[in-house]
């Protein structure tokens, strides 16, 4: 364990009604809490209003571009991120466009850093949408670590106050998780730093 805690943001990614989103990012931010590794930020997208059109490409490259409404605090936040947790389910065989204009309208906050995912879905349990955003953070020059947490038939997995029936083997998913994003989110900050003194 690193000596400074990590700084992890664990995004929901769905904004829509009726959403179960929440109820799995405040569970992987309660693993967090336990791991010990991390000091957790719970980003939520229904928060922030970013519109789909975006700007040209090159306002998005420069240091500090101007994002509408309250978009400037979202990048902000990203921004202080070591790493992050995205929590996603699968729609129509793919991830909620919330979150895909999310990743747009930001380009130097994932850079470097890394990613993680916990899915949720009927059959799937999130991982159509997991491979999607491995290709595009890639994209972004972000590390998506190899295990991930999903959630098929999370219906019947959560009871009505939102704690697993059965918990052990998910936390012990979860924790294999939390220890890759520690390894790399600390290898990553070591050398981001040292490319800023350099």
């Amino acid at each position: 364990m690193t000596s400074t805690p990590l700084r992890l943001a664990v995004i929901i990614g769905s904004v829509r009604e009726g959403r179960f989103g929440p109820v799995v990012a405040n569970w992987i931010a309660e693993q967090a809490r336990r791991h010990g590794a991390f000091e957790i930020d719970v980003v939520d997208l229904a928060d922030y209003d970013l519109p789909h059109a975006l700007p040209a490409v090159s306002p998005l490259m420069e240091p500090n571009p101007i994002r509408p409404g309250n978009g400037e605090e979202l990048a902000q936040r990203l921004a202080a991120a070591d790493a992050f947790v995205v929590v996603t389910p699968d729609i129509n065989r793919s991830f909620p466009a919330s979150l895909k204009t999310a990743i747009d309208w930001h380009y130097t906050q994932w850079d470097r850093k890394s990613i993680g995912f916990v899915g949720y879905s009927g059959k799937s349990g999130g991982l159509l949408a997991i491979e999607g955003l491995r290709a595009i953070f890639n994209e972004l020059n972000a590390h998506t670590v190899k295990d991930y947490v999903s959630f098929p038939r999370y219906f019947l997995l959560f009871d009505q106050s939102g704690e697993l029936r059965e918990p052990a083997e998910f936390e012990q998913l979860a924790t294999r998780l939390l220890d890759q994003l520690e390894w790399w989110s600390t290898a990553l900050a070591t050398a981001r730093n040292q490319a800023v003194l350099a």
